[in-house]
């Protein structure tokens, strides 16, 4: 595959989302698993319910009333013998349903005088039937699917103990730069780390994890080092700073040298325009440019992409939302604009440079601009950032 070299924004995006594919699966506990990516699609093992059982709290009757009372059933101690005609039974909500019931009569309208029992009952009233909910084989929730509690909860109830989740990928991050001071308040020309601390959190959001992280100086060889390392171990490898051309940009070099091939170069956006996507065999290479928010820029344009792929989750389809105010773009590039949406209405965030993470710190989003000038009113798309 020849590299997309400055290519548009939706192409690069297609690269991102069709180059990788799914990681190997692991089996966990059901319980175990919320917040995973389901590997197989998951069939019920029983009926749901598996037996008949009762809807109310009340009594189970047989044949036509005056009935006599002749015990109780409770959850979890179903009735061994059979119920026969003008005999009933109390009965607990989620109770098995004796055989030979006609119908089941709510406590609460239940006209009872000693052992005898009263009251208005049609066929399978209050009677949840077994497998109503699905049958034994049934697929209850597709491949693909990030996993909630109640979800959890469904396989458990159809007997599952186990299922198989795709692996986590694994996110080896490499920041290179010679400016970066770690800790305290900077001085002498450096600047404090803003990507080393925040991306591991939107990577886990995005349903990675974060292996390793290594801070590299601006030299060749110590880049090459670091990649190969990196690429030993990890699925998706990203890289801060160095994708532009200047004399200390040596991202470019060191990819040619462990024999990398590029996917995406550089990529017609603001901000993130110097952008790059390679592979090493089936390792993602993702280099993010040095400026803050130009690198949340691009790996929610292209990391995220390459990571659903990889976990075989379906790829997010952008929603639309309507323009505030009027919007701008460049000549023939995408704007990705931090905001909110207020009300079904895009608000733009303040603070907008490319080095500033005031205005995204305080924004759930990106709407995409691709119009040199869009008017209050229309629509654009919408990229929520990972939460």
């Amino acid at each position: 595959m020849s590299a997309l070299v400055e290519g548009s924004w939706d192409d690069a995006r297609l690269v991102a989302a069709t180059t990788f594919t799914v990681l190997q699966s692991e089996k966990l506990i059901v319980a175990d698993c919320i917040g995973r990516t389901l590997a197989n699609d998951a069939r019920s093992l029983v009926d749901l319910p598996t037996y008949a059982t009762s809807a109310m709290d009340g009594f189970a009757v047989s044949g036509q009333g005056p009935w006599q009372i002749i015990g109780e059933v409770k959850a979890g101690l179903p009735m061994k013998s059979q119920l026969q005609p003008g005999q009933a039974v109390g009965i607990a909500t989620g109770a098995v349903i004796p055989a030979g019931t006609f119908g089941v009569i709510r406590w609460e309208v239940a006209q009872v005088n000693g052992t005898e029992l009263v009251g208005q009952v049609f066929a399978n009233q209050e009677i949840r039937p077994a497998a109503h909910e699905c049958a034994a084989g049934d697929v209850l929730i597709q491949a693909g699917t990030i996993l909630n509690p109640a979800m959890i909860g469904l396989l458990a109830a159809a007997g599952l103990d186990y299922v198989e989740v795709v692996v986590k990928p694994r996110v080896a991050l490499v920041l290179l730069g010679d400016e970066i001071q770690l800790s305290g308040i900077p001085s002498d020309g450096l600047v404090r780390d803003a990507l080393g601390p925040q991306l591991p959190g939107w990577l886990i959001a995005m349903g990675a994890q974060v292996i390793s992280t290594e801070y590299i100086s601006d030299q060749l060889d110590l880049v090459v080092e670091a990649l190969q390392k990196a690429c030993a171990t990890a699925d998706v490898v990203i890289t801060t700073g160095g994708t532009a051309q200047g004399p200390r940009d040596f991202l470019h070099a060191a990819l040619e040298l462990i024999g990398a091939d590029i996917l995406v170069d550089t990529v017609k956006v603001r901000p993130g325009h110097p952008m790059l996507l390679a592979h090493k065999d089936k390792t993602a290479i993702l280099g993010l440019p040095g400026n803050p928010q130009s690198a949340v820029v691009a790996l929610v344009s292209l990391g995220q992409p390459v990571i659903t792929s990889q976990l075989g989750q379906p790829q997010k389809i952008l929603r639309t939302v309507v323009t505030a105010s009027e919007l701008t773009a460049p000549e023939s590039f995408t704007r990705l604009i931090i905001g909110n949406v207020i009300q079904d209405q895009f608000h733009v965030a303040p603070y907008l440079g490319s080095a500033m993470l005031r205005g995204l710190a305080h924004s759930e989003g990106f709407a995409i601009v691709t119009k040199e000038l869009t008017g209050v009113g229309e629509q654009v798309r919408w990229l929520d950032l990972p939460a």
